[in-house]
């Protein structure tokens, strides 16, 4: 078992004994695109947790810049991407060249934008490190740390959604899998 330390200082275990863990890897604190998916899994969270899921979602920003968001799950600052390597997560100019993200960028930009003029989001930082052009990644892990499932996103928006998360668990937990 490994423990990561999240934005807020608690320590998150992964994998948890109790339950299975969707660990997600996003791009970066105030990234468009991924603040429009982690808002389905806001909306969702209290349906996710009660299917025996913990979210866990890694950016490659500072701690105190995801700070600034106010989420209910772990938030892990990874701004080396020492996790996006030991995972083998990418990063592409592809990730925002490819059609199926266009449309999902567009209306988070329009999001974004109206968010950051109510008060309600920061804006991102105007450098990121290592880029904008990371590549999103899904894993579910088991209790005794074997990956059950996983996703490698081939553009930006590329993820899976709530419903594919809910039937990945409950096709862990009908082969055998328990909670």
């Amino acid at each position: 078992m490994r423990e990561l330390i999240a934005a807020d200082g608690a320590v998150v275990p992964v994998p948890d004994p109790e339950r299975l863990v969707h660990l997600q890897f996003r791009r970066f604190a105030g990234c468009p695109i991924c603040n429009l998916h982690l808002q389905s899994i806001v909306r969702r969270h209290a349906e996710i947790e009660a299917a025996g899921i913990r979210e866990v979602v890694v950016f490659h920003s500072p701690a105190e810049e995801l700070r600034e968001y106010d989420l209910p799950f772990a938030v892990i600052p990874d701004p080396q991407k020492r996790l996006y390597i030991e995972y083998g997560v990418q990063a592409s100019p592809r990730a925002l060249a490819h059609p199926r993200a266009w449309w999902p960028l567009v209306r988070s930009l329009a999001r974004g934008t109206v968010m950051i003029v109510r008060g309600r989001e920061a804006a991102p930082a105007g450098t990121q490190p290592h880029g904008r052009l990371g590549l999103p990644a899904d894993f579910l892990i088991a209790p005794d740390g074997r990956t059950v499932a996983s996703k490698f996103g081939k553009h930006a928006y590329d993820q899976w959604s709530v419903d594919d998360l809910l039937a990945r668990s409950g096709n862990w937990l009908r082969m055998g899998g328990y909670r």
